[in-house]
């Protein structure tokens, strides 16, 4: 039923994608600010982060950006993420966005992207107080593939901390929004679109070659539960991932004892959950806030049911 109802969604996302939703290619066609700062956490080309300031002395709330693009090298990267980290910043946010390495250069792949990202967020311990950060209830938000990353990285704590992607001491991460999240490897390489290059990326993100069970440290359904509030959001004609794995990893984490908000967007594809002017930036600037403290969560009844 759950590979019926993803294909189902594919098919009225292809047939409505005409009717409003963007590429990756209308959004870096505008304009867009420049970050406050870039700092590298390494010497590689993808091994960087920008810093995004607000106006005054801090401290400042925290946010970490991870933007997606399937893992892979050859696609955009902290560019995407710049037009929600400006309007983030507009409104006294401090803005991390992420960069690391990826499928298809050297060190990407399991299990460098992952030390890649434990090395960009930890990295914040360092700065934090030259810059006016707070670090005391840092909140992370991955769109697609780095909705994945987002994730991982509030499941740091329950990584073995001798595996090639464990962290000593992780900094923590207090909640997550997932913006057309794969948060389900596992998932996706079986019943996924190939818009990502099929099976042979998720293999080489998850580490598929060191045999055993490869989604049990690098997938978050695997992982869960992962200890923090989570909110999920999906664009209803998505077509590069269909609403319902947003569902099915939400009830999955759920099931575990996670707190999940989950939603889907009406009129909404895969680019409009981070594009500020799009009708849907209003809902995932609502759960950011949320997660941050800013705004008290609506009343809901227990246990969460999907679709609010």
């Amino acid at each position: 039923m759950r590979t019926l109802l993803a294909l189902l969604s594919l098919v009225l996302a292809a047939t409505q994608a005409g009717a409003g939703t963007i590429s990756y290619r209308d959004l870096l066609s505008r304009p867009r600010a420049k970050p406050t700062e870039v700092v590298h956490y390494g010497p590689a080309k993808h091994q960087l982060a920008e810093l995004w300031l607000p106006k005054g002395q801090g401290p400042f709330p925290t946010i970490i950006l991870i933007h997606g693009g399937c893992w892979l090298a050859e696609l955009p990267g902290t560019e995407l993420m710049a037009y929600m980290a400006a309007d983030l910043r507009a409104t006294g946010y401090a803005v991390w966005s992420i960069d690391y390495r990826r499928v298809g250069e050297a060190g990407g792949g399991y299990p460098g992207t992952y030390q890649d990202t434990s090395m960009a967020i930890d990295k914040l311990r360092a700065i934090a107080a030259a810059k006016g950060l707070d670090l005391s209830h840092v909140v992370a938000v991955g769109h697609s593939a780095g909705a994945q990353l987002a994730l991982w990285a509030a499941a740091r704590p329950k990584v073995a901390k001798e595996s090639p992607i464990g962290s000593a001491d992780p900094l923590p991460v207090a909640g997550v929004v997932s913006l057309a999240g794969i948060d389900d490897l596992k998932a996706y390489r079986a019943d996924g679109p190939p818009a990502c290059g099929g099976p042979a990326t998720i293999d080489a993100i998850a580490g598929a070659s060191r045999g055993g069970d490869p989604y049990m440290d690098t997938s978050p359904a695997a992982l869960a539960p992962l200890g923090v509030p989570q909110a999920v959001i999906s664009g209803a004609l998505d077509p590069i991932v269909p609403p319902q794995f947003g569902w099915d990893y939400a009830m999955t984490a759920a099931g575990a004892g996670d707190h999940v908000r989950q939603l889907t967007i009406e009129d909404a594809g895969h680019f409009e959950l981070i594009d500020p002017t799009s009708a849907a930036w209003a809902k995932v600037r609502l759960e950011i806030d949320i997660l941050t403290g800013r705004t008290a969560a609506p009343k809901l009844p227990e246990p969460y049911h999907p679709h609010d």
